[in-house]
């Protein structure tokens, strides 16, 4: 992270003492001030989550086969059709509350 970047966003958190504390052990130990060693430790983090999510690399044998399923038509899946005609459990447990405050 370049250091002439101008910041002009605030982002606040709450954490406990403890927390903290280890967060300024650590930046001491990188020598680095909490929020340079917090922001670069995130960003990393961040990094690291959204990379798999992001970009993925195929050969070209299973990029055809990505793009064959991409292009085939859907197939019918009958049960997981019936599955969502019927009404949850939470939609089954409000319609019979409903129901019996209402006969009462």
């Amino acid at each position: 992270m370049a250091l002439s970047t101008l910041r002009t966003e605030k982002l606040d958190l709450r954490l406990t003492s403890e927390a903290k504390q280890t967060l300024q052990r650590a930046a001491a130990a990188a020598q680095r001030s909490v929020t340079d060693f917090v922001l670069e430790s995130a960003l990393a983090s961040a990094a690291e989550t959204l990379v798999d999510r992001q970009n993925f690399q195929l050969d070209s044998e299973r990029w055809q086969a990505f793009v064959s399923a991409l292009d085939a038509a859907p197939q019918a899946h009958p049960r997981l059709a019936r599955l969502l005609q019927q009404p949850s459990l939470l939609e089954a447990n409000v319609a019979a509350e409903l129901n019996a405050g209402g006969a009462g």
